[in-house]
């Protein structure tokens, strides 16, 4: 059990962070530790809300807590909570495709159904795609989430804006007009590789390039929880918030 609990070392972090957040009660810094325990190990092993040992709690009144938090966006404010000094030399985008288990299905149409929820059927099947930005360092800033048919192309801009950057590096399948436009507009470089339809073949700084497998070992480092390495949640804010919560402690590493 020791083993997906959050050490000393994180928990003397992260506790801090929970105070400052409003709209939550943390007061009770043990039962309040045994609720972060249970979410983490849930996350890491990918398991059913009612399997969570009874030394972490009971299943059903940690999801509640769980999913009251995600409703305020908590989980996305502790990711944001931890982005410090990140190195903006370069921003690395991509994206990667999770299987939905069919448990995801069924959100009720009030809630927009499957469409709203990030879900939707690629080549992989029923499925969601994880598109992220990370900094220079491979430390991610910004994470979004759509349907596993979608372009990459589509949420590249929205991945972007409000950030000062001075180049972006992202592979072919973000070589559109609209994209390239919008960083030269930024004054930054973009060092992605173009299309082979392309009638004008740009250059491409390939030594730099190589930076781009920075994002590849992020994703990599979320999939080794296997409660992002699929999708189970309905909603799209409630696996976002698994997202989140693995990339404020991916900041903390």
């Amino acid at each position: 059990m020791t083993r997906h609990r959050l050490s000393d070392k994180i928990w003397d972090k992260l506790y801090p962070c929970l105070q400052t957040i409003q709209g939550i009660y943390v007061g009770n810094e043990e039962k309040t530790r045994l609720f972060m325990d249970a979410v983490h190990w849930l996350m890491c092993t990918g398991a059913a809300w009612e399997d969570i040992p009874d030394e972490l709690g009971k299943g059903n009144s940690v999801f509640k807590r769980f999913a009251r938090w995600s409703d305020k966006n908590i989980w996305g404010q502790l990711h944001e909570f931890f982005i410090e000094d990140p190195d903006m030399e370069w921003l690395l985008l991509d994206s990667t495709v999770v299987r939905a288990h069919p448990c995801a299905a069924g959100a009720p149409k009030k809630q927009g159904g499957q469409a709203e929820q990030a879900l939707g059927k690629s080549v992989g099947g029923f499925s969601t795609k994880i598109h992220v930005t990370v900094d220079a360092l491979g430390n991610p800033l910004r994470l979004l989430l759509t349907g596993g048919q979608r372009s990459d192309s589509t949420q590249a801009i929205p991945l972007l804006e409000g950030f000062d950057f001075d180049a972006v590096l992202a592979d072919r399948g973000y070589d559109t007009d609209k994209i390239l436009d919008f960083i030269t507009q930024n004054e930054a470089e973009a060092v992605i590789p173009a299309k082979k339809n392309r009638l004008v073949q740009r250059d491409t700084d390939w030594h730099i390039y190589k930076a781009r497998h920075l994002v590849e070992c992020f994703m990599n480092k979320i999939k080794h929880y296997r409660r992002i390495f699929s999708r189970f949640d309905k909603y799209a804010a409630r696996y976002k918030s698994f997202l989140s919560f693995a990339s404020a402690l991916i900041w903390l590493r």
